[in-house]
């Protein structure tokens, strides 16, 4: 009987550490998993501090459903982007790109226009749209070229230095027709497999959600610091921006 008591109060003293180990774990999970839900909660509503950064906007996602402006402004927008992409459909009707366009104008922001650039398309057919649907205004933000998309399910294939040619025959068309040189909003992926940061010499806009963004290895003008702030100026989340001082 004693041999077997000690036996017991061996393996109890044994089995106490790992008890004590799952238990931390489990204490680790769960915060864990309390911090990333009130990251979550955070993000839907933050914005970098209006100090640092005073410019701030937003650029608004195509077909989202219904904008309203003067609200985006009344949460801290100065400025706003409107998204245009080669054969956006309902571009003149209500919601559409023009109708949005003309009622950012009317409720006071400072408007730009992102072209996204289709690396599958050559530069005729996407520098005449934008030019069609963006009159030439010199109270227009600089215009901006969104470079997210990849070739590589372009049919046929197209290389990469058939996208890097006619990216820069499509710059210099955009920036022909607004007067302005462009701005790059430039994606990590595009940057990793062109390297355009360091191929082209313009302003850059960059993505990084609350921590500023270094991926393209020189300064940026613009920052989407939150992807998805939530506003009551429309059911689906903005794009936040900042402009660098």
């Amino acid at each position: 009987m004693a041999k077997g008591g000690r036996a017991r109060a061996r393996a109890k003293s044994r089995g106490a550490p790992r008890r004590w180990l799952l238990r931390l774990t489990a204490l680790v999970v769960l915060f864990g998993l309390a911090f990333a839900a009130w990251l979550w909660w955070d993000m839907r509503s933050w914005r970098p501090d209006p100090a640092q950064y005073p410019e701030q906007g937003a650029f608004v996602p195509a077909g989202g459903g219904e904008v309203r402006f003067a609200t985006l402004k009344a949460v801290g927008a100065q400025f706003v982007y409107l998204p245009l992409a080669l054969g956006d459909a309902g571009a003149e009707a209500p919601g559409g790109f023009a109708d949005r366009f003309v009622r950012a104008r009317a409720a006071g922001l400072r408007v730009g226009v992102v072209l996204e650039f289709d690396p599958c398309t050559g530069a005729d057919a996407q520098s005449g749209m934008f030019a069609q649907m963006v009159p030439r205004d010199p109270d227009l933000l600089p215009p901006a070229i969104g470079l997210a998309a990849l070739a590589d399910g372009c049919a046929p294939k197209v290389s990469d230095a058939a996208v890097e040619s006619e990216l820069m025959t499509l710059i210099n068309q955009v920036e022909t027709h607004a007067g302005k040189p462009v701005i790059l909003k430039l994606s990590r992926g595009f940057q990793e497999r062109h390297n355009t940061a360091t191929t082209l010499v313009r302003d850059l806009w960059l993505s990084r959600d609350r921590a500023r963004p270094d991926y393209a290895g020189r300064p940026w003008l613009l920052w989407s610091a939150n992807g998805a702030r939530v506003t009551e100026a429309s059911a689906e989340p903005v794009e936040w921006v900042v402009v660098q001082k």
